[in-house]
């Protein structure tokens, strides 16, 4: 089955360097991404509810981007990523997700879990 990609805008209030610590550090990941998060070099560890999930940083984009691939799905194409985005006129901050779904039904599921994700960030930075 092929996966699906998709690609996800959140208009942010907050600057760009603040927004990157969220997704670029293990502490910042942390605050709403995982329950703990351990780095070693390009390999990234995730661990929710006990379970560990492993990621490797395809590239880091210092302030702007950081895209991950889970260690399960080496093989494919997949990855997810997380750009900031700056209008140029307006200054106004998004943060960009994509991601890949299993198939059609997944697409939704997957937007709906990165939004509740994105609200709990929000949150968390008080944006």
């Amino acid at each position: 089955m092929s996966k699906i990609k998709f690609e996800l805008e959140f208009p942010i209030h907050a600057s760009p360097s603040m927004l990157y610590t969220y997704f670029a550090t293990p502490a910042g990941l942390e605050e709403w991404f995982a329950d703990k998060v351990n780095s070693r070099g390009k390999l990234v560890t995730f661990v929710w509810d006990g379970d560990e999930e492993k990621a490797a940083i395809l590239s880091n984009k210092n302030g702007e981007k950081m895209k991950y691939k889970w260690e399960e799905s080496e093989g494919d194409e997949t990855y997810f990523e997380f750009r900031i985005q700056v209008d140029p006129i307006t200054k106004d901050v998004s943060l960009m997700v994509t991601d890949f779904a299993d198939g059609e039904d997944e697409v939704e599921e997957s937007k709906m879990l990165w939004e509740n994700q994105i609200d709990e960030l929000k949150q968390t930075i008080g944006a």
